[in-house]
């Protein structure tokens, strides 16, 4: 027994030592980021002055790329190409466009400046406050911000995906996904289509569940079955994931319910690590009816008695539909006191002021969380 708890002991030990060295790998990390982001937006200010001013053009550049290869081949990730997406950072994040938005939205703790400050030839070069480098623009990488500059229209659009991308850890191929499959327009749309029990269970459900799934990765015919659709799921649960959001951790197919002396089954069982309960998610092939959310509540109740934990949060439901008539959803939610909600895999059209309001809800949901906040203020 003493040997046993000497052995526990050393495990706990060890799993400490091992803390620390993810804690200072996560710093070194995150120092290497900035310092790159720093050096993207030194070179990139120093360019566009040249370029703004004339004295440079486009072949120029091509020279100065030529030069870095020639004289220091060491320097790795400056073609002509990369250097005017530097330039590209540098002008779009400097614009009082930008600045103004991040205002809009945030107080100035998170619009907070840092030194970035150019020498050449021993004349300082000192840039206005507009072109002043943003600690918020540390939030992601340099390789993710050229992607969101080259295929955002709107500021708006860009600050979101700079926070979006910080909050789930995209890497370039899962940003690119986001982006296409309008991420920022189906999480920010207008949810009419959650429960008042989804509300007032977990009031930041709006902001964190999308009202419209993309499963273009199915490679799915227009007539399909539910089993079809399911098994897709299955087989690509890593895109799928990326479109649920990756607090999601995949549990089951055809979760058993076993209710009196019948079985049931869930089509696909979650667990939701951001709000620590299970989510159920139920698919059709045929449009939303409301037949179909009595069915997902009765699952919800065998969940929450059966197989819920007591530390965990009540059961969420979603039905997974191709297209739900939105006054049909609207009633059906209406008085719907457990937490549901329905979600479509088609594309929908969102009102631009609309996405502004839930964009603010967004940020107050960003800066909310203790973690973002521990991070935005050591930045």
């Amino acid at each position: 027994m003493e040997s046993k708890n000497i052995i526990h002991s050393q495990e706990h030990q060890f799993g400490e030592v091992v803390d620390i060295i993810l804690q200072h790998r996560s710093r070194a990390s995150k120092a290497v980021n900035e310092e790159m982001l720093l050096t993207a937006w030194s070179v990139g200010a120093y360019v566009s002055g040249k370029l703004k001013s004339e004295e440079w053009g486009s072949k120029v550049v091509t020279q100065l790329s030529e030069y870095i290869r020639s004289h220091r081949p060491d320097l790795k990730g400056y073609s002509r190409s990369s250097i005017y997406n530097m330039v590209m950072f540098y002008d779009e994040y400097s614009s009082e466009a930008f600045r103004n938005t991040v205002q809009q939205f945030f107080s100035n703790g998170i619009v907070q400046t840092e030194s970035a400050q150019l020498t050449a030839s021993n004349d300082e070069i000192v840039q206005p406050k507009t072109g002043q480098f943003m600690s918020l623009l540390n939030l992601t990488t340099l390789t993710n911000h050229v992607e969101i500059l080259c295929r955002c229209r709107s500021q708006e659009e860009r600050l979101f995906y700079i926070l979006y991308a910080h909050k789930e850890h995209l890497v370039k191929r899962e940003l690119q996904r986001c982006i296409s499959n309008q991420t920022y327009a189906t999480l920010l749309g207008n949810k009419s289509n959650m429960s008042k029990g989804m509300l007032e269970a977990y009031p930041d459900a709006p902001i964190m569940f999308k009202d419209t799934l993309f499963v273009d990765f199915l490679g799915l015919p227009k007539k399909h079955s539910e089993t079809k659709l399911r098994n897709g799921l299955i087989e690509h649960m890593k895109q799928f994931i990326l479109e649920l959001g990756k607090d999601f951790i995949f549990m089951d197919q055809e979760y058993r319910l076993n209710v009196g002396a019948s079985t049931y089954k869930a089509d696909l069982l979650f667990f939701h690590r951001g709000l620590q309960a299970l989510v159920a998610v139920e698919l059709k092939k045929t449009k939303f009816h409301p037949k179909d959310l009595g069915q997902l509540e009765f699952y919800l109740e065998a969940l929450d008695r059966d197989v819920k934990r007591s530390n965990e949060n009540p059961s969420i439901g979603i039905i997974l539909c191709p297209e739900s008539d939105r006054v049909v959803v609207e009633y059906a939610m209406n008085r719907c006191m457990s937490p549901t909600m329905i979600a479509e895999y088609k594309r929908i059209l969102i009102p631009q002021e609309r996405m502004q309001e839930q964009l603010k809800e967004f940020c107050n949901f960003f800066m909310k969380d203790e973690k973002q906040q521990e991070i935005l203020n050591a930045i």
